[in-house]
C-alpha cells in the first residue's frame, strides 16, 4: 500500500505540520486496529486513511488517527490528502469528503488549497484550577472552543506565546478533568494578525505544529476582536505554519499550502 508523508501549511519542506497519508481503494475500511497501529508507526500527529465514498454527497470517505486515537476533526491531514489526490489527478477543484464532523470540502487552486470547515465559536469560562502551574504565564482571558471543546487561552503578546514551556503532566490532568481535547494558546500578533501555539498531551500530541481545526475558534475570536473578516495566523511552533482564515455564519474557511516530502510503500 502507498502511503505518504505530506508537509501541509508550508510552502517548503520541514515545516509546517506532516500527516501520513493513505488513499485506499474503493471497499471496506481495514481494521481499526490495524489503521491506529499505522498511525502510531508513522508517528506524526495525524495520519489520514481515505476511500472513494459511495454516498451522493461525497467524494470520498475520510478518518483521521493520532498515534493513540481517532480524531474527531483535523485540518492539516484533510490538506495533505486534498494535496495527495490532487497530485494523483484523482481531484480538481472541490473535493467533498465524508468524515465525523459530517460533509467537509476542500477546494484545489493554484496558490493553495481552501477547507470550509464547521466554526467551534468559543465562549468564556472560568480558568481551570492548576492552568497557571500547566503554562508558567500569566493569561488574560480563558474560553472552551465549541464541540471540539479546546482551551482557548489568550495571553499579553506574542512574546509570552513563545516564551510557553508547559509542564504537561499538569496540563494532560487539566485536560482529562475538564474533558478537552487541546489547549491553545494565543495572542496578537506583530508580523501576523495573530499567532498561536496548541498542546494536546491527552492525544498523544505533546504540541502539535500546525493546527488546522483549532482556527475554528481562532479565526472568530480574531475576527471579532480585530474586526476584520480575514485574516492571517502562525502557529508558532518549532516547525511553524501559516494560515489564512475567514469566516461567515457557522462555517470557517482556512487556506495554506502542502508538500509531499515522502512517497514510499507500506510493505504490512
Amino acid at each position: 500500500m502507498r502511503i505518504r508523508v505530506v508537509d501541509a501549511f508550508a510552502d517548503r519542506p520541514f515545516t509546517g505540520n506532516p500527516a501520513g497519508v493513505c488513499l485506499l481503494d474503493a471497499g471496506e475500511w481495514p481494521d481499526e486496529a490495524w489503521m491506529l497501529a499505522v498511525a502510531a508507526e508513522m508517528n506524526h500527529a495525524e495520519t489520514a486513511f481515505a476511500r472513494p465514498s459511495e454516498r451522493a454527497d461525497a467524494d470520498w470517505d475520510l478518518r483521521w488517527f493520532t498515534p493513540t486515537l481517532e480524531e474527531r476533526l483535523c485540518g492539516h491531514a484533510t490538506l495533505a490528502t486534498t494535496h495527495a489526490l490532487a497530485a494523483d489527478g484523482k481531484v480538481s477543484g472541490k473535493v467533498a469528503f465524508a468524515t465525523r464532523s459530517g460533509i467537509l470540502t476542500a477546494t484545489v487552486a493554484d496558490d493553495g488549497i481552501m477547507l470550509d470547515f464547521p466554526v467551534n465559536r468559543p465562549f468564556e469560562v472560568p480558568a481551570p484550577e492548576e492552568l497557571g502551574a500547566a503554562l508558567a504565564v500569566e493569561f488574560a482571558e480563558v474560553y472552551v472552543a465549541g464541540e471540539l471543546r479546546d482551551l482557548l487561552v489568550v495571553v499579553r503578546d506574542e512574546a509570552t506565546v513563545r516564551a510557553v514551556v508547559p509542564d504537561y503532566d499538569v496540563m494532560a490532568g487539566i485536560i482529562e478533568r475538564e474533558k478537552l481535547r487541546g489547549v491553545i494558546v494565543t495572542a496578537q500578533g506583530t508580523e501576523y494578525d495573530f499567532v498561536s501555539r496548541f498542546f494536546a498531551p491527552g492525544s498523544g500530541i505533546p504540541e502539535d505544529p500546525v493546527t488546522g481545526s483549532a482556527h475554528t475558534s481562532l479565526a472568530p475570536y480574531w475576527g471579532e476582536r480585530l474586526g476584520r473578516n480575514e485574516l492571517v495566523g502562525y502557529q508558532a511552533s518549532a516547525r511553524g505554519g501559516v494560515v489564512q482564515v475567514s469566516s461567515s455564519g457557522d462555517r470557517v474557511y482556512l487556506k495554506g499550502q502542502a508538500i509531499t516530502v515522502l512517497d514510499g510503500e507500506l510493505l504490512v
